[in-house]
């Protein structure tokens, strides 16, 4: 274990407007990275899971959202964690370790030994304290959570070949065209403060070739398509392709969950993932019933205190409902995201589908997908205040905020 001197910052990338784009219509409402996966933030997760690190003393929120859109979240979850949350907003992409270079100063504020990076729409068991414990083992700059995927899907992630016995990373490319391994980068590091040595160690070599450059301008002509800015530094490309091989990095590999949260049907996917968990972390935030007195769950639910939900009712499993939702008699519900102020009358049913905010769904209606998380149709979205009037069946569709379906729709998109 660390000594009781060592401190450790956590920095979690939460992104912006402009990168959420394949997140809406449910990031139209909200930032992505506050839309509920288990009745909890998405950032709550990888919050909670830096909280159980030995003497972290802060965790950084950093991203391109208006301040405002963070400061009632940050302001609850640091009395709520009793551990201080800070926002911060960048003024312009940085890349994804030029962001955290971009703040070393106050990264470095306390003078940490270790500084935890994570991404905020990986969802995981987040295993940071053995990450840690590992890290120190190894002795290198910077250790990387990996997890060993299908051979199929490893090419739209980066891959990684690492040595089987000191765990070192060999080898690093982002999304290769051809396969390299099944290991993939979970986007979740720890490293020492040696990282912002090496950031701007990039950033020196880009300016030099900047002013090469300059010499000729039929040289500067050619490159000023491809050449990115001085400032600009990404993880995985500019930091650890090159530093492969060369005994700084290493590799964590998890055997538990792991996924990206990309759109809205990976999402209830992830709500699923985490709810399992809770069985484990949280078991107090499951709901359960047999239909006598309350209604009856099956499997993992989480049910906010003040939701109404009908004895009559049959929940689960992986079903997540938010605030004052309401969800009548003989309602089923079953795979589904339910969010604040949702009324689901007396018979409707809600299968693989979200749920938007002020939505209503009428009597003996169904709300329905096929649950191919994937696919662009997969799960049936319904964007803020829709209404779906009593015995409509809209399946596998997405449809825009505040509309009312007075008939059924199946593989659509309304807008």
């Amino acid at each position: 274990m660390g000594s009781s001197e060592e401190r450790v910052v956590a920095v979690i990338m939460v992104g912006g407007p402009t990168k959420g784009t394949r997140f809406r219509p449910l990031s139209l409402d909200i930032p992505k990275p506050l839309f509920p996966l288990a009745g909890q933030p998405m950032v709550h997760h990888p919050i909670s899971a830096c909280k159980k690190i030995p003497n972290l003393t802060q965790i950084y929120l950093v991203g391109f959202y208006e301040e405002r859109e963070f400061a009632l979240y940050v302001s609850s979850i640091s009395n709520e964690l009793k551990v201080s949350v800070r926002y911060l907003r960048e003024d312009k992409p940085h890349g994804s370790a030029g962001g955290l270079f971009n703040f070393r100063d106050l990264i470095m504020e306390d003078n940490p030994s270790h500084i935890f990076l994570l991404n905020c729409d990986v969802c995981c068991s987040f295993p940071l304290p053995e990450m840690l414990e590992a890290h120190r083992a190894y002795g290198g700059m910077g250790t990387i959570l990996v997890i060993k995927v299908s051979a199929e899907s490893a090419s739209q992630f980066g891959e990684l070949v690492a040595d089987p016995d000191t765990n070192e990373l060999l080898h690093y490319t982002e999304k290769p065209e051809t396969f390299v391994s099944d290991r993939i980068n979970c986007g979740v590091y720890v490293f020492t403060p040696e990282i912002f040595t090496a950031i701007q160690g990039v950033s020196s070599q880009r300016k030099d070739r900047a002013n090469l450059r300059r010499v000729s301008s039929f040289e500067a002509l050619q490159f000023s398509t491809r050449s990115l800015p001085t400032d600009y530094v990404r993880l995985d490309q500019d930091i650890l392709s090159p530093l492969a091989g060369k005994k700084q990095l290493y590799t964590y590999e998890t055997m538990d969950f792991w996924e990206q949260i990309k759109t809205p049907g990976m999402s209830l996917k992830c709500s699923g993932l985490y709810l399992a968990q809770f069985q484990f972390t949280s078991p107090h935030l499951l709901a359960g019933g047999d239909g006598s007195k309350s209604a009856t769950i099956e499997g993992d639910v989480y049910i906010h205190p003040s939701a109404k939900v009908h004895p009559t009712a049959k929940i689960g499993p992986n079903v997540s409902i938010s605030a004052n939702a309401r969800i009548g008699p003989g309602a089923r519900l079953i795979r589904c995201i339910i969010l604040d102020n949702v009324e689901v009358m007396e018979n409707a049913v809600v299968i693989y589908s979200i749920v938007g905010w002020n939505s209503s769904i009428g009597r003996w209606s169904r709300v329905q997908a096929e649950g191919d998380y994937n696919a662009k149709l997969g799960v049936t979205i319904l964007g803020e205040g829709v209404t779906v009037e009593d015995e409509v069946v809209v399946i596998n569709s997405i449809v825009l905020p505040y509309k009312t379906l007075d008939v059924s729709v199946q593989d659509e998109i309304i807008l």
